[in-house]
């Protein structure tokens, strides 16, 4: 769906330099957490239409009231709605207006805030950061059926984000099924991906592969099974103020990687209204429908990055995802879990940037 509008809700960190089209060299210096300083940023990308600078407005474009401390003040970012393919999502946006547009996907059960401490880096780096919450995740949309889900909705969900910010492509990063909504994206819309980054999650032919001939993959992936179950599990989940949902992620990460304001948030999240029923909706589209890609092989530059450390997939898909690309490349951290966005995320943000590099040869140390 061509033509979604860009809308205004709620801006965060006003004080922060936006960089105009004033061009000129931007050179590489270090980013320390927290850091607000924007790089000068060269035209990367056209401008965006009238059409769509027109449909900017207003506060109230979503559904649900933006919190005050949605944005943490150590994240130079600012909150807004896109309307894309028939749904509207809010997204966090970072770094100059006219920087090479950068859309990071999180995965499951996270929302936008799981890229938090990656954003100032990539903005710095003189990127266009746009950071969505996901169809069913936090802020944005949750359509009630199951079929919203499907794989096709949630890869042309991103094609609108796209479009919306007026560009012809985006470089896109992905975590969890944010890497498996960019797979798909880059097998069937390789014409509005310049580059890709998947971290901690296969292509869908590798991972049915897998499935099909590993038993120990079978058994890390149970939990997809089990939340086909209607209504259960987002009972068992939600118990004891999320008990369990918490106790999935600090076991499964390097101990200290979720703080008490990390599951604060992601507790705040998975509470609002049919946003757990949503998410699980995910993995019920995908098992109902069963989709088979167009395309086995990734024309579009790809990253893999993998946390060999990973509980819910197998190491041995990573090198198996960059065999299934005509340009790819293995970057494997061998301390990291399935969390390394969390755990290692100036690397993974530096990982990115040097491989959709918008900078000129040589700019960047």
């Amino acid at each position: 769906m061509r033509g979604p509008r860009l809308v205004e809700t709620r801006v965060r960190n006003t004080s922060i330099p936006q960089m105009g089209p004033a061009s000129g060299l931007r050179i590489s210096i270090p980013v320390t957490a927290g850091e607000r300083s924007y790089l000068p940023a060269a035209r990367q990308a056209r401008r965006m239409s009238d059409a769509t600078t027109a449909a900017v407005r207003g506060v109230d474009a979503l559904d649900a009231d933006v919190p005050d401390d949605e944005i943490p003040e150590s994240v130079p970012a600012e909150s807004r709605a896109v309307e894309t393919n028939g749904v509207r999502l809010h997204v966090v946006e970072a770094g100059p207006e006219d920087g090479k547009l950068l859309v990071l996907l999180h995965g499951f059960p996270e929302f936008w805030y799981g890229w938090h401490e990656a954003i100032a880096t990539l903005a710095n780096a003189g990127y266009r950061v746009v950071v969505p919450d996901q169809r069913g995740y936090n802020l944005s949309a949750k359509p009630p059926a199951v079929s919203d889900y499907r794989i096709d909705e949630l890869a042309r969900d991103v094609v609108g984000i796209v479009d919306a910010y007026g560009r012809d492509t985006a470089a896109v990063a992905g975590h969890d099924w944010g890497a498996a909504v960019g797979w798909w994206l880059a097998l069937h819309h390789a014409d509005r991906v310049s580059e890709f980054v998947a971290i901690n999650a296969p292509p869908p032919t590798v991972f049915e592969e897998t499935l099909r001939s590993s038993w120990d993959q079978r058994l890390k992936s149970w939990y997809v099974l089990a939340f086909q179950l209607p209504r259960l599990p987002e009972a068992v989940a939600s118990a004891g103020n999320w008990r369990l949902a918490v106790r999935g992620l600090r076991d499964t990460s390097t101990p200290g990687t979720f703080s008490d304001e990390d599951i604060r948030r992601y507790r705040r999240a998975w509470n609002r209204d049919g946003a757990f029923e949503a998410m699980l909706n995910w993995y019920r589209a995908i098992v109902r429908d069963r989709p088979t890609p167009e395309h086995t092989r990734v024309e579009v530059p790809t990253l893999v990055v993998w946390g060999a450390r990973d509980r819910f997939l197998t190491k041995r898909m990573a090198g198996r995802s960059v065999d299934r690309c005509a340009e790819g490349r293995l970057l494997t951290l061998d301390t990291a879990t399935h969390w390394v966005v969390h755990e290692e995320p100036h690397r993974v943000a530096e990982a990115i940037a040097d491989h959709a590099d918008p900078l000129p040869p040589g700019a960047r140390e």
